[in-house]
């Protein structure tokens, strides 16, 4: 056996992933690769020491969708932006949590709605828009009587001084698609469950009126229920991985960039917990 995919509760990824390692196993982890940063270093490093591959499991980046997207912004097209936001307003039944010896759980889930759900659409909103530099932020156990959050709302200032919002729950009936807005000066455009809905640029090219017209996410969406998130994602990122192995090359999605989103989501909550703006990364997490 060459490689494991580590699929156990959130809070377990490092132990597994590190014992694989150490076993000289190349290793695929699910999303968050852990429920602190301080974990995810320690795996980090335990791939590094056992020169082994280590990848992380966030397929949205892999929607052709989100792909257009970052072309555009990796192209100028927005001009400076504006605004940058991500909301993730779906609906977990109570059965989800009462069914479960984890989910909702500080010590095996790290979080609620932001850890386990929105984190796919925090990892893209830093994908697209670079890491914030400070976040201020409210969370709330609204509707689920579950020990983290159902409901979360933060607010988000960029490097090229643009703002945004993370807006994320579980406690959102019926439950709605998972979209980020990206507005520049030069632009508009918003994605839906990996589906561009809006493509405005002041600027038009070849192509731009064909963008997300009659499109399907391959990605899939979990509003309301999570198996119906789609299985292209993973397969993508499987093969990506397969061929890492073979290769030796670095994987699309390692820890470093792992790490973004849970920075970013602890940052959210040392900000809730304390009142104040934070930067991610900042000690005391």
């Amino acid at each position: 056996m060459d490689a494991v995919c580590v699929t156990v509760p959130s809070g377990r990824h490092g132990e597994v992933t590190i014992r694989a390692l150490e076993a000289g196993k190349h290793v695929l982890c699910e999303k968050p690769l852990e429920i602190t940063t301080e974990r995810i270093d320690l795996m980090a490093a335990a791939a590094k020491k056992a020169g082994r591959v280590l990848a992380a499991v966030f397929q949205n980046r892999l929607g052709a969708g989100a792909k257009h997207l970052k072309g555009a912004l990796d192209a100028g097209r927005f001009g400076r932006l504006a605004l940058c936001s991500a909301y993730v307003k779906w609906w977990r039944a109570p059965e989800y949590y009462s069914g479960s010896s984890w989910k909702g759980t500080r010590s095996l889930d790290g979080g609620g709605a932001l850890m386990n759900q929105a984190i796919h659409a925090v990892d893209l909103l830093q994908w697209l828009a670079g890491m914030p530099v400070r976040v201020g932020a409210q969370v709330r156990t609204q509707v689920h009587a579950i020990e983290m959050e159902d409901t979360a709302a933060a607010w988000l200032e960029f490097p090229t001084g643009a703002l945004g919002v993370i807006e994320a729950a579980t406690s959102c009936y019926p439950g709605s698609r998972l979209k980020l807005e990206i507005s520049g000066e030069r632009g508009t455009a918003t994605l839906e469950d990996d589906r561009i809905v809006r493509w405005d640029f002041a600027d038009v090219q070849p192509g731009d009126e064909a963008v997300g017209l009659g499109s399907r996410s391959s990605i899939g969406g979990g509003a309301s229920d999570p198996k119906a998130i789609g299985q292209e994602g993973h397969r993508l990122l499987i093969a990506d991985f397969a061929d890492c192995v073979r290769t030796g090359r670095p994987p699309l999605v390692g820890p470093r960039e792992a790490r973004n989103a849970v920075a970013i989501i602890e940052a959210i909550y040392r900000s809730a917990r304390t009142g104040s703006a934070v930067a991610p990364g900042e000690q005391g997490s």
